[in-house]
């Protein structure tokens, strides 16, 4: 019987300390030319950790820069139309249930967009297994974040690229 070794990829793992508001906006500047469609980024952390001060850096990076970037916490979801994809961004705090998130047309965010999710915990199973996972934590420092930036297989060589310049 002839076997194949299974090659297994190790996840990438990166912290970063962001000193202040300008180091996370510089952050998702570093990322934004990353992005492919079908990509999701999955952003966690506690309220006020610095998702969605993140979130607006990442979509005016990509393109809205002049634009006001509202948080999607009532509306669940805004989409911006960019120049290389459409970017879905989603905020799953007030999801009643996983389920739900089919509503928001999640499933088409995920085919043919970019998908920006704070909250994705609150997907569940739903949350592809092929994610970039982005954990915002407070650091000593009233302004100061911890970010912990986790990815594999096709996110492995795209987060080498994210060390500070």
């Amino acid at each position: 019987m002839n076997k194949q070794a299974v090659k297994r990829e190790t996840p990438q793992i990166m912290e970063i300390e962001l000193p202040d508001i300008a180091a996370t906006e510089a952050l998702a500047q570093r990322l934004a030319p990353q992005l492919h469609r079908g990509d999701v980024l999955a952003l966690g952390g506690d309220l006020g950790a610095g998702k969605t001060t993140f979130a607006r850096a990442l979509i005016r990076a990509l393109g809205e820069h002049d634009a006001e970037v509202p948080s999607p916490t009532f509306t669940l979801v805004q989409t911006y139309d960019l120049p290389e994809f459409e970017l879905w961004h989603f905020d799953l705090y007030r999801l009643e249930s996983a389920q739900d998130a089919f509503e928001l047309d999640i499933e088409e965010a995920f085919a043919t967009g970019v998908s920006l999710i704070e909250w994705p915990e609150r997907l569940g199973p739903y949350l592809p297994s092929e994610h970039l996972d982005i954990r915002f934590a407070f650091a000593e420092v009233q302004t100061a974040r911890r970010v912990t930036i986790e990815g594999s297989s096709t996110w492995v060589a795209r987060i080498g690229l994210l060390h500070n310049e």
